[in-house]
């Protein structure tokens, strides 16, 4: 009689941890993946600071693509592909991050070109004045 508790108990014990793994297993297919919230929050972000830095007008190539790439991963999130997601985000801050880069290489190049002219312009005034004495 003992070999018969012992064999039912058992097999209730298989029993049980079958069903505690199935149930385990729905309930992980039931859950919805997570957006990548702190990826899309670091991109927009950074697209919001390119643009703010006269990105468009310096480099309006990389602000678009930044913009592209953010486009394409509110489309993956909606698509519920969150890698990808995560994936095309983490491009839109790069291509965001790049606009902001070239745009201030692009404004100190102008600002060096101006203080040139300047420089150029205080030469000259110089040499008129040395020339009037």
């Amino acid at each position: 009689m003992n070999h018969c508790l012992i064999r039912q108990s058992a097999e209730r014990g298989g029993l049980f941890a079958i069903l505690m793994f199935a149930t385990l297993a729905l309930a992980a297919c039931a859950v919805a993946p997570v957006p990548p919230t702190d990826s899309l929050n670091l991109a927009r972000d950074a697209i919001a600071r390119a643009e703010q830095s006269q990105a468009r007008r310096y480099a309006g190539a990389e602000l678009e693509e930044a913009n592209r790439q953010f486009e394409a991963a509110n489309k993956a999130v909606t698509a519920e592909r969150m890698t990808e997601a995560d994936h095309l985000a983490r491009q839109a801050r790069v291509a965001a991050e790049l606009a902001i880069a070239r745009t201030e290489a692009a404004r100190a190049a102008e600002i060096n070109r101006e203080m040139g002219r300047g420089a150029e312009a205080l030469e000259e005034e110089m040499r008129r004045q040395g020339d009037q004495q």
